[in-house]
């Protein structure tokens, strides 16, 4: 029983640490909005977080020589293709770097209180009738 409980909390934290790593980079982009040949970058969140839950083989949309803390694979960063050109060659779009950033943080909140109702959800189902 203890292994389908933490299968569930491991996927979300996976989900969580992922977008949390999603929310840095597109920081990283909009904080670079004005550095002249800057290119902007992102990952495919969906083929990360298969990767990181063991979901497909290994190698296949993770870097293989860039290693988070606890030596798991980071994702497979790409360059973002521009919409438009710059003239410094800067290919940061400010439009869609914060829509993106809000729906990270919109999703990264879901996550969080999804955690959170699992682990309170988990300790009611552990108290005992006298303690209600």
């Amino acid at each position: 029983m203890i292994p389908r409980l933490s299968d569930a909390l491991d996927f979300q934290s996976q989900a969580l640490v992922l977008r949390a790593d999603r929310q840095r980079l597109i920081a990283s982009n909009i904080a670079n909005a004005d550095t002249p040949g800057f290119k902007s970058r992102d990952f495919d969140f969906a083929d990360a977080l298969r990767t990181a839950t063991g979901s497909t083989q290994a190698g296949q949309g993770i870097a293989d020589d860039i290693l988070q803390p606890g030596g798991k694979s980071a994702p497979r960063l790409r360059y973002v293709q521009p919409n438009q050109t710059h003239l410094d060659s800067n290919t940061v779009d400010m439009d869609r770097e914060r829509a993106a950033f809000v729906d990270n943080a919109v999703k990264y909140e879901a996550t969080l209180r999804f955690i959170n109702g699992s682990v309170r959800s988990m300790l009611d189902a552990m108290k005992s009738h006298n303690q209600g």
